[in-house]
């Protein structure tokens, strides 16, 4: 019997008397409810060979997703295409940031052999940003799509895609030239969260790119993500749930902000499960085709049942 272990997540609870971003102390005390099952396990362990092998990265692991364990015992991976290096810093992100290298030429075949190796049936494809790129990194994607595809037809395709701040429109025609089966860029918080949690990026200018995909390719379901905790009210989730809505995006997901370390911006509420319930009992009356929310939901969190209802 494997041995089974039940883990705090992570949300820099050793660093919490450390001052986090901005000098502010982490002060909400976490949870007994908010804990990640791991086990380790041979699965876990053959994944993490199959991705070194072909020089692959996973936000699994680059973003200390807490649902780790679970995702890779089951052979499930978000791959991080592009490198490991992103050219933006947000404060609640744990990815690393600076000066990222070129494009790695042979990275779709790699992917390409991992998912064979992991005999996927759904994959999902994300990246850093990559501002320092002219197609902001849409390039890669499409190849990758395209290799994917063409070693396995029937593989069904999601993208978590950046803003492209830009090359909106240079990305979008390349994303459509070679389009996934759902395409993902997430919101991440509410509108007026923005500068503090997104200083980089812009509100309506991803939510505008979620409506120019979704104009130039219909037939294509169109997903977000929030994550919850930063200070945002349940007025303003709802108003963003709407706006995306508004902006023709399918699917849904909501989950909540766990800090990294003492770095990144404190968790100023845990927001409890049957909040999460009641927000998505709301959303799928404004009419989104599912939505998944709760503590430990993620972007990519069982993303292929969430998109069973959402392609056609």
């Amino acid at each position: 019997m494997q041995e089974q272990l039940e883990m705090e997540v992570n949300d820099g609870a050793k660093a919490q008397e450390s001052a986090g971003c901005g000098g502010a102390p982490n002060t909400v005390k976490k949870p007994e409810w908010l804990r990640a099952r791991y086990s380790c396990c041979p699965e876990v362990d053959s994944i993490r060979r199959i991705l070194r092998d072909n020089r692959l990265h996973t936000v699994c692991e680059e973003a200390t997703c807490p649902n780790l364990g679970e995702c890779f015992r089951q052979g499930t991976a978000t791959f991080l295409i592009l490198g490991d290096t992103c050219t933006r810093n947000c404060p609640f992100c744990d990815v690393n940031h600076g000066e990222p290298l070129p494009p790695d030429a042979d990275e779709p075949a790699g992917l390409a052999r991992a998912v064979a190796a992991m005999k996927l049936r759904y994959v999902v494809i994300t990246s850093v940003t990559r501002d320092d790129l002219p197609d902001g990194g849409a390039g890669q994607y499409a190849s990758c799509i395209s290799t994917l595809r063409s070693e396995n037809p029937g593989l069904r395709i999601e993208i978590l895609v950046p803003d492209f701040r830009g090359c909106e429109a240079e990305a979008l025609g390349i994303l459509s030239t070679n389009s996934p089966d759902v395409f993902n860029h997430n919101l991440e918080t509410v509108r007026r969260l923005y500068p503090r949690v997104r200083p980089s990026a812009n509100y309506a200018a991803s939510l505008e790119l979620l409506r120019r995909y979704k104009m130039m390719n219909d037939a294509v379901p169109t997903k977000s993500g929030i994550m919850l905790g930063f200070g945002e009210t349940r007025e303003e989730v709802y108003e963003a749930m709407q706006d995306l809505r508004d902006h023709g995006c399918d699917m849904l997901t909501l989950g909540q902000y766990l800090r990294p370390s003492s770095r990144h911006l404190p968790v100023e509420r845990y927001v409890p499960p049957e909040e999460f319930a009641e927000y998505r009992k709301v959303g799928m009356t404004m009419g989104f085709s599912h939505i998944e929310a709760g503590p430990l939901v993620r972007s990519s969190y069982h993303a292929a049942q969430q998109a069973e209802k959402g392609i056609n």
